[in-house]
């Protein structure tokens, strides 16, 4: 495993467990102190993120086989990165949109006393609503962009199988032109040892015939 990546994953891991006892302690304390220690946890939140972008990075700089192997268990990072972010939301004593509506309701006191408790309620129905669209578009958004990190990570997996396969197909084509040339040699050397049995045989047999012209020469003298 690259070593840079474990570095990463140290300070992430220990990072991620100290803001897991601040959300704890957050939990059970009121007014400014909690409001401190959520803000303290917020500013961890962001180096965590921030190591998670690195680990990305140089998991995607290494070989396909330790690639995906990283990459599977920065998932489980990312997915623990969300809990964290899920549960400051859920002790966080206010978000903007609460704010907004304190403000507005605190502005228009004298005129609240008017409307029908109806009114009051259809008005913080449609504040909830809103909460809840907007952290849906929020959770649709992340999801987006880890599919694309997935997808991109996919493509180039892919790509270098390809090249993979281009070359093996190039080495297969030299190794059939290797083989047809030395089929080609063997035939050739066939012929010419077929060839020259012909020959030694033609020498031999005319060999003996001159032997035997010439012995019969001598005994019929």
């Amino acid at each position: 495993m690259s070593q840079v990546f474990e570095s990463y994953e140290r300070q992430y891991c220990d990072l991620s467990a100290n803001l897991s006892k601040k959300c704890t302690s957050a939990s059970i304390l009121d007014g400014e102190q909690k409001k401190q220690k959520v803000s303290e946890v917020k500013s961890g939140i962001d180096d965590a993120e921030a190591l998670i972008r690195k680990m990305d990075l140089e998991a995607r700089s290494l070989q396909p086989s330790l690639k995906a192997t990283l990459l599977a268990k920065l998932r489980e990072y990312k997915s623990d990165l969300n809990n964290l972010k899920s549960e400051v939301k859920r002790i966080t004593p206010t978000n903007a949109n609460q704010i907004a509506r304190d403000e507005l309701l605190e502005s228009g006191m004298a005129d609240t006393m008017m409307v029908s408790a109806d009114q009051r309620g259809r008005l913080l129905m449609s504040t909830e609503r809103l909460n809840q669209s907007s952290e849906r578009i929020k959770e649709s958004t992340r999801t987006v962009l880890e599919t694309e990190g997935l997808g991109v990570s996919i493509l180039q997996d892919l790509h270098q199988q390809r090249q993979s396969l281009l070359h093996a197909h190039n080495t297969l084509h030299g190794v059939d032109e290797n083989i047809g040339k030395s089929k080609r040699i063997l035939t050739d050397m066939s012929r010419r040892m077929s060839k020259n049995k012909w020959i030694i045989g033609s020498i031999i047999v005319a060999l003996v015939l001159a032997i035997i012209l010439i012995l019969y020469f001598k005994l019929s003298h």
